[in-house]
Parts: C-alpha cells; structure tokens; sequence
C-alpha cells in the first residue's frame, strides 16, 4: 500500500550548502521531519553543484518519512549568471543594466524546459524574455 502524503514543502537552497538553520529546519521541523537526514541527501545529491540556489519539492508523509524532487535553477538566477550581474535592476522598464543574446536565453529555456509549464521552446523563449525584461536586462541579437 502507498504512504499516505501529508503536505508537500517547496524551499530554495543552495547546492551542497543545506543545514538545519532557517529556513529548512523551522519549515521541516514542524512536520516532525529528520532535519539533519534531509540535510545529508540533500548535500550528496547537490555536492556537484556547490552554491548553485536549487529549488527543492519534499513531500512528506503521514509515517514522518520523505522524498524529494530537484529541480533546475530559477531563470532570474540562470539569466544574471549569463549577464554576469549580482542582481537585477531596482528599476525594471527605466533603468537597462544589462544585455544578454537571444542564444543565452535559448539554452536557459532549454535547461528549464522541464520545470516550466509549456512544451513548445517557443513558448518557453518567451517566459525566459519576459523574466529578463522584468529584471531590466534587455535581450540583444548576437552578432
């Protein structure tokens, strides 16, 4: 017979970097999980991916066992990587901070196909363009 789900968890944590502070151990705490077991996974299945923000589905189940889903990198994350910018900017539509080729946003898109809610590229070039120009970057033809 199947485990009975209770909830699922949805966190951002950095590759091989999870430990029992905020916001993992108050957010499995609370449903009497083993903290530090999710930490130890967690680690070895990132450990080639060190600082790289993750985002993570933990579902947990009535017997307060666990499993988890990774998933690939937000697209703001993958998109400042590929400007090369600390972050995005305070003013998106006013203030342009960066440029990136319409070849970056492909392979980002690519990389995120099975994360987002489309399955034509198409489609998901046009979420990546949108996410760029809400952080004020604008996507540039390369030459």
């Amino acid at each position: 017979m199947a485990k009975e789900l209770v909830t699922k968890i949805k966190l951002q944590v950095p590759g091989g970097q999870a430990n029992p502070a905020p916001p993992i151990g108050p957010a499995l705490g609370q449903h009497g999980l083993n903290i530090m077991e999710f930490c130890k996974q967690f680690n070895e299945r990132t450990k080639e991916r060190p600082g790289t923000v993750l985002p993570v589905v933990i579902s947990v189940f009535k017997d307060k066992s666990f499993t988890f889903i990774l998933k690939s990198p937000p697209v703001a994350i993958a998109i400042k990587k590929a400007a090369g910018l600390a972050k995005a900017s305070p003013e998106p539509g006013r203030n342009i901070i960066g440029k990136i080729s319409r070849a970056d946003v492909a392979e980002i898109a690519r990389t995120k196909m099975t994360d987002l809610n489309t399955t034509k590229i198409d489609s998901a070039i046009r979420l990546v363009e949108g996410t760029a120009r809400s952080m004020g970057i604008e996507v540039v033809d390369s030459k």
